[in-house]
């Protein structure tokens, strides 16, 4: 006899056009607990939302920070985005996940999202035009779990 398989509640956030406050209430009113930062490079002109200040601020309200720098988009990949050529975007992100520091943390990522309500977060405020789909896609492969866009 099979266990009945828990399906656990993973969310993706995206800053564009928010501010830190609005960010981190939207993840407390959701339970989330962990903050998983997909972003290549964990600095942003936005205040608040760079990695130590981004950490901080949602330490504040009890919520923990993982940031996987191998999880983010190359370059390339967010020049693409830029420019409104998200398949670019896309095929260029497929590449960097096959690579042994992507694979290594997408497992770990998956680890510490079963453990804990985690959320995704990256800058861009759509998540259909956001690597953090792919990622979300990723992780609930196999039903483990179900994706909220916060």
């Amino acid at each position: 006899m099979h266990e009945p398989r828990v399906t656990r509640p993973l969310a993706t956030i995206g800053y564009e056009g928010k501010t830190v406050d609005e960010v981190l209430d939207a993840l407390s009113n959701a339970g989330v607990e962990l903050v998983i930062d997909v972003r290549a490079v964990a600095a942003s002109r936005r205040p608040g939302f760079s990695k130590s200040a981004l950490a901080a601020a949602v330490a504040e309200r009890g919520i923990g920070y993982l940031h996987f720098r191998a999880l983010g988009t190359p370059k390339p990949g967010r020049e693409a985005a830029r420019k409104g050529r998200i398949a670019e975007m896309h095929a260029i992100y497929e590449t960097q996940l096959a690579t042994p520091e992507a694979e290594l943390a997408l497992a770990q990522a998956r680890e510490a999202a079963s453990e804990q309500h985690a959320a995704l977060l990256c800058f861009e405020a759509d998540a259909g035009h956001c690597h953090r789909r792919i990622v979300a896609e990723r992780l609930s492969a196999g039903g483990a779990f179900e994706v909220t866009d916060l």
